[in-house]
């Protein structure tokens, strides 16, 4: 782990900064030290957000990574952030020359598919006010920081239907 320490390189990027711009190739793989992103497809002014990312969190387009193919997404940082950045060549060189490293790497994507799994699946039988809920609970900081349309689209609502979500929370818990 310390040899791939080494090629980490520490850069900070301005709020509105956007890794990848769909149609383009990003092979990098991000480590969020600090700061939002958001990770969306663009299909009208603000397009449909799919994956926040927090701090801890990883960043890659999958299909530039694996294939190195444009991506079909845009990563855009929502607050100043601070990312360790992993070159696609110097993380693949130890995959090749060390079997712990490779190992690691592999235990890495496996992490990475369930937390897709676990936020996709709750969207085929969750309603909205559940999902929102279930953001209070895990992770509250979020709600402060991500601006009300993208949560909206990450949430699979409109920005109305959240307000109307939050309003009848706030509703509920005054009369608690």
């Amino acid at each position: 782990m310390e040899k791939l320490l080494k090629c980490l390189s520490e850069e900070t990027y301005p709020k509105g900064y956007k890794l990848l711009e769909t149609g383009r190739v990003e092979t990098n793989l991000f480590f969020l030290k600090k700061g939002i992103v958001r990770v969306y497809i663009p299909n009208d002014e603000k397009g449909i957000t799919f994956w926040i990312g927090k701090e801890g969190d990883t960043i890659v387009s999958l299909k530039s990574y694996i294939n190195k193919l444009p991506g079909y997404e845009t990563i855009e940082l929502i607050e100043e952030s601070v990312l360790y950045v992993l070159k696609h060549k110097d993380i693949q060189q130890f995959f090749s020359k060390d079997i712990h490293i490779a190992n690691w790497g592999r235990r890495f994507a496996e992490l990475e598919l369930l937390k897709t799994e676990e936020r996709l699946i709750p969207l085929l039988y969750t309603t909205a006010s559940e999902r929102y809920k279930n953001m209070i609970e895990t992770s509250p900081e979020l709600l402060q920081r991500i601006p009300l349309e993208h949560l909206a689209s990450y949430l699979g609502i409109t920005p109305v239907s959240l307000s109307r979500i939050r309003a009848n929370i706030a509703t509920l818990s005054r009369e608690r």
